[in-house]
């Protein structure tokens, strides 16, 4: 079945605008920090409580099965106006860390209506290259995440609220793009009735499991990764005070250029397989997590932002495959529930992840503790060998 090529352009237009709120506080963080007179550590808990609205949205969406139920642009367009207006909470003149937190929490809520509802929508139009064509909604996602550090390093042209303001515009243009001009699906099987059951019978299925956690052991990474680049970044300066670079502008690109992995994983996987390119990812951004204390010792910027920009690229190559995993071994009425339901106990991984380093960071100070990074990829490769050979 022939598809109208504006689709997947439009989805992943609409998908880069819309998870651009996802990283918005950390863009603005230092100037949060100064508006507000807020500690410095609040990085970690304005990350995890995204990600904590982010876990309640998707488990919410997956046992009700909005997604299967309901029209799914509809609930991407309602949930990015949501989002959007959320957002921008954060520029309120009275805030303090609560309303903070609940700004962000509310934000992650209805992010749960954006990028697991984007692939549910690609999955409904594409069934043959769906692995690329999820690739492209990931980068889209990739780009979207890095795209406040980019405001922000632009912060003569961006003040810190217009970067707020930018955010939550994209999102309200990309949720009224899904409105307007992506109907449902020709390969949508409307679910037909409301089943709680059906988040626990579909990891009854053994390769949609292994393919969940692999995931599982990709996300304890990934977004620990993404919150603690500019970490990294100070802490290299710290350690060798005669280099000097913007950490902003570099962050932006040691994120967003994971965009690229995901479309050459993508056409990468199409030679190699979904599972192999997923675990070749995999395996790489786990040598990159046992590297990192070593490399940052290293007096040369360029080895240090180059070495990051590769783990930028592996450490997110493979999550549009995995997502394709759990797509292709998920029956087609559940597809959107299994998506957000893995989604769900993926990001609350990452909860845990985020919250570990950030704690043992600041009582230790020590490169070392970010070693631990490298227990999900571990984990993951060593699931998917056993599973996938």
């Amino acid at each position: 079945m022939n598809v109208k090529k504006h689709i997947l352009p439009i989805i992943v237009i609409a998908q880069f605008f819309c998870t651009s709120l996802w990283f918005a506080s950390n863009g603005v963080i230092t100037d949060l920090v100064s508006a507000y007179q807020l500690d410095a550590s609040v990085l970690g808990n304005l990350t995890a409580t995204v990600q904590f609205g982010f876990i309640v949205g998707t488990l919410l969406f997956a046992l009700f099965t909005i997604t299967d139920r309901f029209s799914p642009s509809k609930v991407f367009f309602i949930c990015a106006l949501l989002g959007g207006t959320f957002n921008l909470g954060l520029i309120w003149e009275e805030n303090n860390l609560n309303t903070l937190l609940t700004f962000r929490f509310l934000t992650g809520f209805f992010l749960a209506g954006i990028y697991p509802v984007g692939m549910k929508i690609a999955t409904d139009y594409y069934e043959k290259g769906l692995g690329k064509s999820l690739s492209f909604l990931v980068g889209a996602l990739v780009l979207g995440t890095a795209l406040p550090h980019l405001l922000k390093a632009t912060s003569t042209i961006f003040l810190w609220k217009s970067v707020l303001y930018t955010t939550s515009s994209l999102a309200f243009l990309g949720g009224f793009l899904v409105f307007l001009l992506i109907p449902n699906g020709p390969f949508r099987k409307k679910a037909l009735k409301l089943d709680f059951s059906v988040c626990f019978k579909i990891f009854k299925n053994n390769k949609f499991k292994q393919a969940a956690f692999g995931y599982f052991g990709h996300m304890w990474e990934l977004y620990a990764f993404w919150t603690f680049v500019p970490v990294f970044l100070k802490i290299y300066l710290d350690t060798h005070k005669n280099i000097k670079f913007n950490i902003s502008l570099i962050s932006f690109f040691i994120i967003g250029i994971g965009s690229l992995a995901c479309v050459f994983g993508g056409f990468i996987s199409e030679k190699l397989g979904v599972k192999r390119t997923a675990f070749l990812a995999l395996l790489l951004s786990g040598f990159c997590c046992l590297f990192l204390p070593f490399i940052i010792q290293i007096d040369n910027q360029f080895l240090f932002i180059g070495f990051l920009l590769f783990w930028g690229m592996v450490v997110i190559a493979d999550s549009p495959l995995f997502s394709t995993l759990v797509a292709q071994n998920a029956i087609s009425e559940n597809k959107g529930t299994a998506l957000t339901i893995v989604n769900s106990i993926g990001f609350f991984i990452t909860i845990i992840s985020i919250q570990l380093l950030n704690v043992l960071f600041q009582s230790y100070n020590s490169n070392y503790i970010f070693l631990l990074l490298a227990i999900g990829p571990i984990i993951g490769v060593f699931k998917l060998k056993k599973e996938f050979n």
